[in-house]
């Protein structure tokens, strides 16, 4: 009687549970689908928004909008009810679409990885080439590679599983039917790891870390290039920067005129009376302290981006290869919980993207507005 009644007890401290974590889930699952729909709004009816770097934000947006509708319930409805009941059919259409969904999501990282660096890096050239028409075949280049990427994966699992339906061994056919996941061979893991993962991601790091040192040398030129001064007499001469080629008479002292003070005290007097001096300090100061917080900001946008995605995802991908490779058996609960790790990028992408953009914020802002007033 005390075994009936500790059973029951522990069913239903487990039935709170997964009721509990379905709900969670269901809440992440409706924000990913709010806000990557956010973005896809916000691009389309926003005419300044109407650029080819934004249209790949739009595409990843709408990637990590279809994780959202068509992965994240079926996963809810799979933990719930902790086994597997639609279908080996419905199983390898869901399996095929989360993983290509997934990498399409990671690559499109790595596109607007490669579209920031050829920005930054060539800037005149790349904004004649950076057409509507290139960052389409960005974005068909991506859905391509996710698909060669999830077939291997999906069409040798499907084979397997018809296997074990023919076997006669009741228990083997039945672990078939319960279950959906693919159990990669080394040969699978390793091209599918690689290719979803761990090759976009050396990628975007390197890209990244070029792009952040690209931006400090532009701030860095920007600045003396523009800000620094010579002072004579009281006003402000420019230096020569690394743009225009040195001037002679810039670079010889400047000869002595009637009204030129005749010592340097004077000078020195004259340099710190002159309002326009002190103006061009107070602006030469300010502009410096612009230059520094977009490097500061940049510097954070970068970190968020890398950090975020390297959170979510690594785990799950060593997870993979560990688990796979050498043949370890898997904890349902912590395949679950670096899964649901990883989507949860779908639910970060569209607020780090976007929320370093005076433009979306705008957009958004609209978009609230017209929301409340309907």
């Amino acid at each position: 009687m005390d075994q009936t009644n500790s059973t029951n007890i522990l069913e239903s401290e487990g039935s709170a549970g997964k009721i509990l974590l379905s709900l969670i889930l269901s809440i992440l699952t409706v924000l990913t689908t709010t806000i990557n729909s956010l973005v896809i709004t916000a691009i389309m009816v926003t005419r300044k928004l109407h650029h080819p770097a934004n249209y790949l934000i739009c595409s990843l947006a709408v990637t990590d909008l279809l994780v959202a509708i068509l992965v994240m319930p079926i996963s809810i409805v799979y933990i719930a009810k902790g086994s597997w009941t639609m279908g080996q059919g419905v199983c390898t259409i869901w399996l095929g679409v989360d993983i290509t969904c997934c990498t399409c999501s990671i690559l499109h990282l790595a596109a607007i990885a490669v579209d920031r660096f050829w920005a930054i890096t060539d800037a005149v050239e790349y904004s004649r080439k950076r057409t509507p028409r290139r960052a389409g075949f960005m974005i068909v280049v991506a859905w391509v590679l996710s698909i060669l990427i999830c077939l291997p994966p999906v069409i040798w699992r499907q084979r397997k599983s018809d296997r074990q339906m023919l076997v006669p061994n009741a228990t083997q056919a039945y672990n078939a039917t319960d279950e959906c996941v693919i159990e990669h061979n080394i040969g699978s893991a390793i091209y599918s790891t690689f290719g979803a993962f761990y090759i976009p991601l050396f990628l975007i790091l390197i890209l990244y870390y070029k792009i952040y040192r690209a931006a400090q040398t532009l701030y860095h030129k920007r600045g003396p290039s523009r800000l620094d001064r010579q002072e004579t007499n009281g006003h402000m001469l420019p230096r020569c920067s690394d743009r225009e080629p040195p001037s002679h008479n810039l670079l010889s002292p400047p000869e002595k005129s009637i009204s030129e003070p005749s010592t340097e005290g004077d000078r020195v007097r004259i340099a710190i009376k002159s309002p326009q001096s002190e103006a061009e300090q107070e602006k030469s100061y300010r502009r410096h302290r612009i230059s520094s917080s977009r490097e500061k900001k940049a510097a954070t946008m970068l970190g968020l981006i890398l950090g975020a995605f390297v959170i979510c995802w690594l785990p799950f991908f060593i997870h993979e290869v560990i688990v796979n490779t050498l043949s370890i058996s898997r904890s349902e609960e912590m395949t679950n919980f670096l899964t649901w790790l990883g989507y949860l990028n779908s639910l970060i992408n569209p607020l780090i993207y976007t929320i370093f953009n005076e433009d979306f914020k705008k957009a958004f802002q609209k978009l609230v507005k017209c929301g409340h007033y309907l």
